[in-house]
């Protein structure tokens, strides 16, 4: 299932290149896997391609998108309107994908009110108001806020949770939770870059 994203967005990239037939081995090598892997994850879909031809990349986009539940439209509710949380808002890439930020909050009550990409801030008290059934929640906030965020998402039925902040959140066991750090993706490059530095100068065998 984690690589259905990713085949997704490869599949979206060829069609917007006017492709509209791919092999595996070419899907394979957009996608950056393996293209014994690749047909192998198609296969559970159903989805075996044509010999000589491949796969037609409309069709397999809408049988991807219909796996990950992105036939329907996804509201997504973004907490904290920070730098970031305005970088999120304002990214088009989601709407596209057919996952649409539909409501902004924010704690910060000088914020309420304000406009971004289109959308209202309001305040994290109509949380329960604007939560739809299925909704996203994505938590932008700073670390010390995020617990009570979680729970308050949780509290107005959201099972689904994407984080931001820099913490470990505690949810029940029906929410899904899934968690970006930026500052440890950027400290595993670091390593990488220093383990590089090392071997050039030959202080690693």
């Amino acid at each position: 299932m984690a690589r259905l994203p990713v085949y997704l967005r490869a599949l979206h990239t060829l069609a917007e290149d006017g492709h509209t037939t791919v092999s595996s081995e070419g899907l394979a090598e957009a996608a950056g896997v393996n293209s014994a892997k690749l047909r192998k994850d198609l296969s559970h879909l159903g989805s075996y391609g044509t010999r000589g031809v491949g796969y037609d990349v409309s069709h397999l986009i809408d049988e991807i998108s219909r796996e990950l539940g992105l036939a329907r439209r996804c509201s997504v509710v973004l907490v904290g309107v920070g730098n970031l949380g305005r970088a999120l808002a304002g990214y088009a890439g989601f709407a596209s994908r057919g996952l649409a930020i539909d409501a902004l909050l924010d704690a910060d009550r000088g914020r309420v009110g304000e406009q971004i990409a289109g959308l209202t801030v309001r305040h994290i008290d109509e949380l329960p108001e604007v939560v739809a059934g299925g909704s996203i929640g994505v938590i932008a906030t700073p670390a010390s806020a995020a617990q009570e965020v979680c729970d308050l998402l949780v509290a107005a039925g959201v099972t689904s949770i994407l984080n931001f902040a820099p913490t470990i959140l505690t949810v029940p066991p029906q929410v899904d939770l899934r968690k970006v750090d930026l500052s440890i993706e950027l400290q595993i490059l670091s390593f990488h870059e220093h383990r590089k530095a090392a071997l050039a100068e030959g202080v690693l065998a």
